[in-house]
């Protein structure tokens, strides 16, 4: 096989294995509930997948529920459940019309009642109800995005925005019990901050937030300001907290596919959080340095990179990670860089992330195109596009950041 052949399956064989619904069954399998009613939510990209096999698993105990996930992540009814679909990663009237509904659900419980609610990455869009304008959050989203801001300092501003974030959703739910189901899209699995904590007690403080807005010099409305300086939950009492998955289990089950191909395969980290292009280029000096290898090597970083935007092209960090690595490993033979997002979609695109060989900056060339210029526009899709070099899944179903691979193959 080829080493794209190799990386089209390592793609796949890890995908699988941090596939939610083993993990939502381990959580619920033997849980006992008092016998009060049961409502599910579900919020984020793998917000379906998830409440799926709860669904499943809670059968008529189940009395009512509200998902809500991204457009085109939803896959059919769920019994019991109503399935909304909403903007990521800039939420919109979509994503508030599902959140209002989850807080309609569970208005007016009893301490008998218990909320099993599930939480995935991209939570922070689609599960929102703002007080702030749609408007004026969308605005502020954008300019998170652009700035090149972190997921954590991104949500440390949104969840004092929110009717929902920043614990808020639990208090809602209030005296019911709440049972939070956890996929973690953040490094170090920060419960307060995946989909910006809207069932835990909040560790960010509003000085915080200031430092953050004031950083990135971010143009905030008076309203903005006011509410920034209203703290957050601190503590909680209704709520039982479990991480179902992370990167590691991700990175984990990459190099052990690695390893069934014959590469020997390196995890170099599961913390990766630079900016996207430097990692592409940090990772093709890796495959450099091991250019003469006697044996078939994969080294591997999970994480999620940034992408501070200087141009108005098309692409995503994962599609911007492979291209910075093109330059580095030109004319190395047998030898690939690939970085794919979980969920299977790589910022506002249908590509899941890239892939690049050894041939790709002498095609890039000779089709016109500059790696250099290509990234100034942050245009890696069609560059890549051009090359044969996107990676496609379709929505996953999960949500467990990205992983990012070198092989090389002897």
């Amino acid at each position: 096989m080829s080493t794209r052949t190799d990386a089209q399956q390592i793609i796949q064989s890890a995908l699988a294995a941090c596939l939610p619904d083993a993990a939502v069954r381990r959580a619920l399998e033997g849980k006992k509930f008092s016998g009060g009613r049961i409502y599910l939510v579900a919020a984020g990209k793998a917000a379906w997948q998830m409440a799926q096999c709860a669904a499943q698993m809670l059968g008529d105990r189940l009395t009512a529920g509200v998902v809500v996930t991204k457009y085109d992540h939803s896959k059919g009814e769920i019994p019991h459940c109503t399935v909304y679909e909403g903007g990521h990663p800039v939420p919109d009237e979509n994503s508030f019309r599902g959140t209002r509904a989850a807080m309609d659900l569970v208005e007016n419980l009893t301490s008998e009642d218990t909320v099993v609610f599930l939480v995935s990455g991209g939570g922070s869009a689609l599960f929102e109800c703002p007080l702030v304008s749609g408007d004026d959050l969308a605005r502020l989203t954008k300019d998170l995005l652009a700035c090149g801001a972190d997921i954590v300092e991104m949500n440390t501003l949104r969840k004092r925005l929110s009717a929902v974030k920043g614990g808020k959703f639990a208090q809602l739910c209030a005296p019911a019990q709440v049972y939070a189901i956890v996929l973690s899209d953040i490094l170090g699995d920060p419960l307060d901050m995946i989909a910006s904590g809207p069932a835990y007690p909040d560790s960010s403080t509003k000085e915080d937030a200031w430092a953050i807005a004031e950083k990135y010099q971010l143009s905030l409305t008076d309203e903005m300001k006011k509410l920034l300086d209203v703290e957050t939950p601190k503590q909680l009492d209704n709520v039982e907290t479990v991480i179902t998955g992370s990167v590691r289990e991700l990175c984990t089950a990459a190099a052990q596919a690695c390893q069934e191909l014959g590469y020997q395969p390196t995890i170099l980290t599961d913390r990766l959080c630079c900016q996207a292009k430097e990692a592409g280029s940090f990772l093709a000096s890796i495959a450099k340095s091991h250019e003469n290898a006697d044996h078939s090597t994969a080294f591997l970083a999970g994480g999620e990179t940034v992408v501070q935007l200087t141009g108005s092209g098309l692409g995503g960090r994962n599609q911007e990670l492979a291209l910075a690595a093109a330059p580095g490993i030109a004319g190395m033979k047998d030898t690939v860089v690939f970085s794919v997002g979980s969920d299977g979609t790589d910022g506002p695109t249908d590509a899941a992330g890239g892939i690049v060989d050894g041939n790709t900056t002498e095609q890039l060339t000779s089709a016109g195109l500059s790696v250099h210029q290509v990234l100034a526009e942050n245009d890696a899709y069609h560059a890549l596009k051009a090359v044969d070099g996107l990676l496609f899944t379709g929505p996953t179903g999960t949500n467990v950041n990205d992983v990012a691979v070198v092989l090389i193959k002897r």
